[in-house]
């Protein structure tokens, strides 16, 4: 599900810099090429579309962020959880008698 959630943030974020690039700070942009006054589509309404549809597109980003991050930490929930299986293995071999090692150190006093 977490890589759902990020294809489908770099398509919105793809999306929202076509949309950027098409705006034009001074008003221009696509809504230059409208420029008459009576059509009912004219600048004014391209330029408000574009400009929801840009905060709507950063808004999804902002919301599937939070949804791919909850789903990234249940995925480390779940690995944490395996690790816990680990560490009582672990724990139950440290239980284990321990096996007596062959001293491998002699000192000078010894040898003698």
């Amino acid at each position: 599900m977490y890589i759902f959630f990020t294809i489908i943030i770099v398509m919105a974020a793809i999306l929202l810099i076509l949309l950027v690039l098409i705006q034009n700070s001074k008003g221009g942009g696509l809504a230059a090429g409208f420029a008459s006054g009576n059509q009912v589509m004219g600048a004014p309404k391209t330029a408000d579309f574009l400009e929801k549809a840009s905060w709507t597109l950063a808004g999804i980003i902002v919301v599937l962020s939070v949804f791919a991050v909850g789903f990234s930490r249940a995925n480390q929930d779940a690995v944490r959880g395996d690790s816990a299986i680990t560490e009582q293995v672990e724990a139950a071999a440290e239980a284990l008698p321990q096996v007596a090692q062959p001293a491998a150190d002699f000192s000078a006093e010894d040898a003698e």
